[in-house]
């Protein structure tokens, strides 16, 4: 039914982890966020005031770049993809890092690149407690991620829920999953697993687990 899914969400919902097992599982082609190679990430973590501009710009460009190369060498209607990431998390990231004026320089590539990149046909976002993507976060060890905030979590995953609220006609559904391990629990993975398979109507509608 759907030829591109998305999996979003804030840093430490399980966002990979389940792409990876759904694409897996289906024979997908597999999109995952190449995060570690952006050289200003971990250094944003420690000054974000003097790197996220930097740090914005660039990961616009990864993205852009890594989506425009997989779409133009793929036939999007007859071959199925997941992706754990949503291109337009670089706006929603940057209104939320970026001064005024910086996001001023940043828009207009922002909205360039995105008329390139087809929005996902169906996207799922996986809602967590801020204390529990806390805890994601510690327990699988990155150094650089140790630092990352409260506030600052909560924030992002606002302002996710406020960007979703504005697209009527899109097929966005959000995914409350508090401390569920759709790793560990495989029955819970299938229930995931069977809601990319069935018709969503379009906008933001809302699953409780």
């Amino acid at each position: 039914m759907y030829n591109y899914i998305a999996i979003s969400g804030t840093i430490g919902a399980g966002k990979s982890e389940l792409a990876s097992r759904i694409s897996n599982l289906e024979n997908g082609n597999l999109i995952l966020e190449e995060f570690a190679a952006n050289s200003f990430l971990e250094k944003f973590y420690k000054q974000p005031g003097r790197y996220a501009f930097p740090l914005e710009i660039s990961f616009l460009f990864e993205r852009f770049q890594q989506l425009k190369t997989m779409f133009s060498q793929a036939d999007i209607f007859s071959q199925y993809f997941v992706s754990d990431y949503l291109f337009d998390k670089s706006l929603i990231f940057a209104k939320n890092n970026l001064t005024d004026d910086q996001f001023s320089v940043f828009y207009p590539l922002f909205e360039a690149f995105k008329e390139q990149i087809p929005f996902p046909d169906l996207l799922i976002y996986l809602h967590r407690p801020v204390d529990v993507l806390l805890d994601n976060i510690k327990s699988r060890g990155r150094s650089f991620e140790q630092e990352i905030q409260f506030e600052y979590l909560d924030e992002l995953q606002k302002a996710y829920l406020s960007y979703f609220k504005s697209f009527s006609d899109k097929r966005i559904v959000v995914l409350q999953l508090n401390d569920i391990d759709f790793v560990q629990d495989e029955k819970m993975f299938y229930q995931i697993l069977d809601l990319t398979k069935q018709k969503h109507n379009f906008g933001m509608s809302i699953i409780r687990f």
